[in-house]
């Protein structure tokens, strides 16, 4: 069981933002405002999964587990809200939304599903987000040029995600989630996630007027593919949950717990 803190983030998400925000770079902005457009909708998908796989566990497990649940959900819903607020200011931007209205409309088609096949969804994609989230704990340049504000922001949750990362899988496995359900979905998840993250980068480079330009997708070469670029230094991590013995506690996160320790500053414990 892991004890999970909810902080919250003292920064101002008051002051608006520019379009190229991440250092001036038309590709990394495009990217992770893709990842923030996403969250909310997400955020919300992944708490309402485990609180309903929570609620099927016999007596002993759900005690068991309960903490840590509240815990999860307190850290997700403040990623809810932050991320919330830095949308708004790519709305007043202009940026359409289309990773939130595509989830949105598979959340509806899906709801009837069995609560399993929802919380291996959320595991999957908690383990999409853990590895992303160390990695850019160990290449900080990927905010290079931004205010430091949103490098807090973006650290912060990153620092988050890692340390929930078993919450969801750990529930999965206790309301009797299986390894070949696991997987499957797992490989679904992994096609709809780069599939929407690459057409919301795409929709939004199209309205910074960016799509078209060499620059651009030299930038995304190396922020993708490069010696320690996002996919290519990630596969390793991204095949570990296909092992039939896989846990997410088996991925190091020293990252997070340093990170966290040494800017207790910028945030607040607040259960």
């Amino acid at each position: 069981m892991t004890e999970l803190v909810v902080r919250r983030l003292l920064i101002d998400l008051a002051a608006p933002i520019p379009a190229r925000w991440n250092g001036g770079d038309a590709f990394r902005s495009a990217f992770f405002n893709a990842l923030s457009m996403s969250f909310p909708v997400g955020e919300q998908y992944f708490i309402d999964s485990v609180k309903a796989g929570l609620k099927t566990l016999p007596d002993a497990a759900r005690a068991k587990h309960e903490q840590e649940v509240r815990g999860f959900i307190g850290q997700e819903a403040t990623h809810r809200r932050i991320h919330s607020l830095f949308n708004a200011h790519l709305e007043k931007l202009g940026f359409p939304n289309i990773i939130e209205r595509r989830a949105l409309r598979r959340l509806e088609k899906n709801a009837h599903l069995d609560v399993r096949l929802h919380l291996a969804a959320t595991a999957a994609t908690e383990h999409f987000t853990a590895i992303l989230a160390t990695w850019m704990l160990r290449h900080p340049h990927a905010l290079q040029g931004s205010e430091d504000r949103l490098k807090t922001m973006w650290l912060w949750h990153s620092a988050e995600e890692s340390e929930h990362r078993c919450t969801a899988y750990d529930i999965y496995q206790a309301a009797g989630g299986d390894y070949p359900r696991r997987i499957k979905v797992f490989r679904y998840i992994t096609m709809i996630f780069m599939t929407d993250v690459l057409y919301q980068t795409m929709r939004n480079l199209w309205h910074d007027g960016a799509l078209f330009k060499l620059s651009t997708w030299r930038s995304a070469c190396r922020f993708l593919f490069g010696k320690d670029g996002i996919i290519s230094a990630n596969r390793q991590a991204w095949r570990d949950y296909l092992a039939a013995d896989f846990h997410p506690n088996q991925h190091d996160a020293s990252l997070s717990r340093q990170w966290l320790a040494d800017n207790a500053g910028q945030f607040a414990v607040v259960g």
